[in-house]
């Protein structure tokens, strides 16, 4: 059965979690507009250092700090490549933490499908609504 673009794209996005190099989660983002991948990112270090899976966590305060977000590397690629993200629909694997839901609001993001709740984060969610982004809770189970 041929899926619709919500479920298309939210398993591009867990495919894109595959890279990811934190193992406390494999977080895989999509940027897609007018039914077009613009950008995709996973949680992992900056470029060039040391990735969670080869020297560990570095944590503060319960979080690992050495991995940039799989919503911020999607972001960052867009801006690399000269890509506008005005309007577009974020496909993500995890609902953003508040970081992430401020930057996305920044890039002009448009709505954002997620699959798994990990942390519900009433903050981020009343930024989303305040800043009129529609969400979309979608159920996806990765083949495995």
């Amino acid at each position: 059965m041929r899926p619709d673009w919500d479920s298309y794209f939210m398993k591009i996005a867990y495919a894109v979690s595959e890279r990811s190099t934190c193992d406390r989660a494999s977080v895989g983002c999509v940027l897609v507009l007018d039914k077009r991948i613009l950008t995709t990112g996973f949680n992992g270090s900056p470029a060039g250092q040391a990735h969670c899976d080869e020297v560990g966590h570095l944590m503060v305060d319960g979080h690992c700090v050495r991995t940039i977000h799989a919503e911020t590397n999607a972001i960052i690629q867009a801006a690399l490549h000269g890509v506008s993200t005005r309007g577009a629909t974020c496909y993500v694997t995890h609902l953003p933490c508040i970081h992430c839901t401020k930057a996305l609001i920044n890039a002009g993001i448009a709505r954002i499908v997620y699959s798994v709740s990990y942390r519900n984060d009433e903050n981020a969610m009343n930024f989303l609504r305040a800043a009129n982004i529609e969400i979309a809770h979608k159920e996806f189970i990765p083949e495995t």
